[in-house]
């Protein structure tokens, strides 16, 4: 099985990236920006400078622009063209646990604690035991109808594996000017999984090969980039479950007001999209700016021959 690691960076190299370098079994892929040092290195992974970039699409460099987390996309298609069974997206301040990626079930059938809900999404968060908090991307005007009573026991097949984070958990702004949380999810409570979309995020998330068709981090929408893509392909037909936390979230600084505002885009649309999406994946085009709909157009055309 290929196993193939992808993130993006303007950091030195962390303690995080020098995990996954030398993680037995998988490959790493780091993703450069015009902020990255000129000097990044690694010890077994592959790093694809900005001029490697321009070199492998530079309609689509141009598109996404530079000095954004989106820059990622080209480690999805270096990890696709290297054929990878499983691709696990991360960041550089995810550092990861004892035993990381050993528990994969991506690609495969798995029991979880399944949940039904009426709404139109579902929280994750909110069926653990920091269920005060809410997975960034959640449409804010389902909080207080949340409810986690229609749970069961099903077997439910993996095409996405997002794994949860202890220490700083991936809520939104609002949340986290709120509670400042430092987290430790309970292990019994997972895996997650449900009869509803729900948001999850690329930072600790392994992705079957056959998603990376459907899985782009759109440009120009702030922090629903990867939320976005999460509802897209689950819209799509993919089933995503939530595993246990394996890495610790040691959460670079962040500015909480102009992520709130990254944010706003999301608190706006959110839940018209996944209403829109259960009717027509498609649907998602008429949310995108033309220079983000035209990337996706763009990465989309690597895999025209598959």
């Amino acid at each position: 099985m290929k196993k193939v690691i992808v993130t993006t960076t303007i950091n030195p190299p962390t303690e995080a990236i020098h995990k996954f370098d030398r993680m037995a079994g998988w490959d790493l892929v780091v993703i450069g920006d015009q902020k990255t040092p000129k000097d990044y290195r690694l010890e077994r992974g592959q790093y694809l400078d900005p001029a490697a970039q321009e070199r492998y699409d530079k309609s689509l460099s141009d598109a996404i622009g530079w000095n954004c987390i989106q820059r990622r996309n080209f480690g999805l298609l270096v990890a696709h063209d290297m054929k990878a069974d499983v691709v696990a997206v991360v960041d550089d301040d995810n550092i990861p646990l004892e035993g990381w990626g050993e528990r994969l079930f991506v690609g495969q059938d798995v029991e979880a604690n399944y949940y039904q809900t009426d709404l139109p999404a579902f929280d994750p968060i909110g069926a653990t035991n920091h269920s005060e908090l809410w997975h960034r991307g959640y449409p804010l005007q389902l909080l207080p109808k949340r409810n986690y009573e229609k749970r069961t026991r099903k077997v439910v097949h993996a095409d996405v594996q997002a794994d949860f984070w202890n220490g700083d958990p991936d809520i939104d702004a609002i949340c986290r000017m709120e509670h400042a949380p430092e987290c430790k999810f309970d292990r019994s409570r997972f895996p997650i999984a449900a009869d509803k979309p729900a948001p999850f995020n690329s930072q600790n998330t392994f992705l079957s090969g056959a998603v990376l068709k459907d899985y782009f981090l759109y440009p120009h929408i702030g922090r629903m980039d990867d939320i976005w893509a999460a509802y897209y392909v689950q819209a799509k037909g993919r089933h995503v479950v939530f595993g246990e936390a394996s890495v610790y979230q040691d959460r670079n600084v962040h500015d909480l007001v102009r992520d709130m505002r990254q944010e706003y885009l999301g608190y706006e649309n959110n839940l018209a999209l996944v209403q829109d999406l259960a009717k027509d994946p498609e649907s998602l085009i008429a949310y995108l700016p033309g220079r983000a709909a035209w990337a996706f157009e763009l990465y989309r055309r690597h895999f025209s021959h598959a």
